[in-house]
């Protein structure tokens, strides 16, 4: 079930992006891959970032999720300013409120597929009695109960995905992001993982944000952010 824009402004903003502006450098030469960019993400949201390439739309999710600071403009996090934090609180952030799931998997290839799960916890303070508790019924979730002692080498891509999305979710991060999240997979498992996305958003609430140059994909979300030029060209709710 999709959400109009005005049933949006009655929920909280969870992220807002003001006067974003991200510019890269080299020798004489500069450029603005963001260039003004006003956003609000709202909880619970399921929201599509597209565009074509060098568009800005990676560089914008990194911005997100403190993968990379902005030149100007602010990041607010529930309404607080995480854009000039030191390092260490960053990453406190990344590895806690924000979820994280990359066209690469990223998992540790010599590392099973329970332990790559568990690798958040390690900077969390959650008691070490819960990990392996916690990590199975994660896996569990994903439909991967029975390839907790697999690693990545013995899973198929779709499977590897969602042992990254099992990663991504273990500390109960308030938005996951996800950047090109089926761009390794075959259609059957590209579709499978969106079936994930969707089930999470609708049945659990989550905020979900992820990057596609698949326009397909991008209309599934219930809304679609379309970057041009490093600009917001339209946003657009389904």
């Amino acid at each position: 079930m999709t959400k109009s824009s005005s049933e949006n402004k009655h929920r909280p903003v969870v992220l807002e992006l003001q006067n974003i502006v991200k510019t890269y450098r080299s020798g004489n030469t500069s450029f603005n891959a963001l260039n003004g960019v006003d956003l609000k993400i709202y909880q619970g949201e399921f929201v599509s970032i597209t565009g074509p390439s060098g568009s800005g739309k990676s560089t914008l999710m990194h911005i997100i999720g403190l993968l990379d600071s902005p030149t100007s403009g602010q990041v607010l996090l529930e309404g607080r300013d995480i854009s000039r934090l030191k390092e260490h609180e960053m990453a406190q952030i990344r590895n806690v409120t924000l979820g994280f799931v990359f066209q690469q998997f990223n998992l540790l290839p010599k590392t099973s597929a329970l332990e790559n799960v568990l690798l958040p916890l390690l900077y969390s303070d959650v008691d070490k009695s819960l990990h392996h508790e916690m990590g199975v019924k994660m896996l569990t979730k994903v439909g991967l109960d029975t390839k907790l002692k697999n690693t990545p080498a013995q899973l198929s891509g779709g499977q590897q995905q969602r042992v990254a999305i099992a990663r991504a979710l273990i500390n109960n991060p308030k938005i996951i992001l996800a950047d090109e999240p089926t761009g390794n997979l075959d259609s059957k498992s590209g579709k499978d993982v969106m079936e994930f996305f969707h089930k999470l958003n609708q049945e659990e609430g989550r905020t979900i944000v992820f990057v596609t140059h698949d326009q397909e994909l991008a209309a599934q979300a219930q809304r679609v952010v379309v970057i041009k030029d490093g600009k917001i060209s339209i946003s657009k709710t389904q």
